[in-house]
């Protein structure tokens, strides 16, 4: 999945912190609720501007990020 379209970086916005297509809602978020037990259902019914692509987006990211900073620890 290519996030890059839905994953928005704004210097003030949140701090600059990633978020999801320019709201106030980041990826942190999405995937402390995640980690917290919330299913996507539960999500998308109190978050209902967030689409499921949008937290797949946040998954895809953060997999992303975890193997750049495994490719840099390694080298």
């Amino acid at each position: 999945m290519d996030y890059q379209d839905i994953i928005t970086i704004e210097p003030g916005k949140r701090g600059g912190k990633p978020c999801i297509r320019g709201m106030r809602i980041t990826v942190y978020d999405v995937l402390d609720y995640l980690a917290s037990d919330m299913s996507v259902e539960e999500i998308l019914s109190d978050f209902p501007e967030l689409t499921r692509e949008d937290i797949r987006a946040c998954l895809a990211f953060a997999a992303d990020r975890e193997r750049r900073l495994m490719s840099v620890s390694s080298t």
